[in-house]
Order: structure tokens, then sequence, then C-alpha cells
């Protein structure tokens, strides 16, 4: 089962994560990551290295956050890979305790 990233990430896009993944499996959009279930191996090293615990195994999305596994599944068909980590945005820190930004997504 892949891992997903959640709606903590919108608005944050935080790339640690990217720098540890072995497979390149991160995908960038305006303002959030996803992950290509298709290329992710389920390595789990990316889990930590989320400073808002925006990764989560498939199988650990909490009910209420379950639209974002279509969604990592859509978005990673369009958005370009990102293999480097970058700066967060620049609100980043402000954003990054706020609930249910689905909403804010871009692209």
């Amino acid at each position: 089962m892949p891992h997903i990233v959640l709606e903590s990430c919108i608005r944050c896009k935080y790339t640690d994560c990217v720098d540890v993944c072995p497979v390149d499996c991160f995908r960038e959009g305006p303002n959030m990551l996803v992950i290509d279930p298709d290329e992710c191996i389920d390595c789990a090293v990316c889990i930590p290295e989320c400073p808002v615990e925006a990764i989560k195994a498939e199988e650990d999305v909490p009910a209420n956050l379950h639209h974002m596994i279509e969604l990592n599944a859509v978005k990673s068909q369009s958005w370009p890979s990102i293999t480097r980590t970058k700066p967060s945005l620049p609100d980043a820190d402000q954003w990054k305790d706020e609930k249910e930004k689905l909403k804010f997504l871009d692209g």
C-alpha cells in the first residue's frame, strides 16, 4: 500500500520528505505535494521527515481524510516530479497547525 500526503501539507509544502525518497514518488503542486501511488514502494522513510505529520500509510489514513487517497492518485498524474528539497512556502509556519485546508488547494 502506498503512502498518502494529507491536507496538512496544503499551504505549507515542506519538502524534507523528498530527499529521502528512494524512488522519487513525490509530485509537486502549487501549494502541496502528493505521492504517486504507482511509484511509492511503501518504505516509510518519508513519514518522520514531515514536520506537519502530513504523510501516512494508506491504511492509516483517518476515515475523514479518505478523499486524500484519490486526490494523491489524480494529482500525481499531472503534477511534475520533485526530487530535491526546496524552501517551504513563505507563510508555511502560519498554516502548519490549521485543519481542514482542502478548500485552499491550488491546482
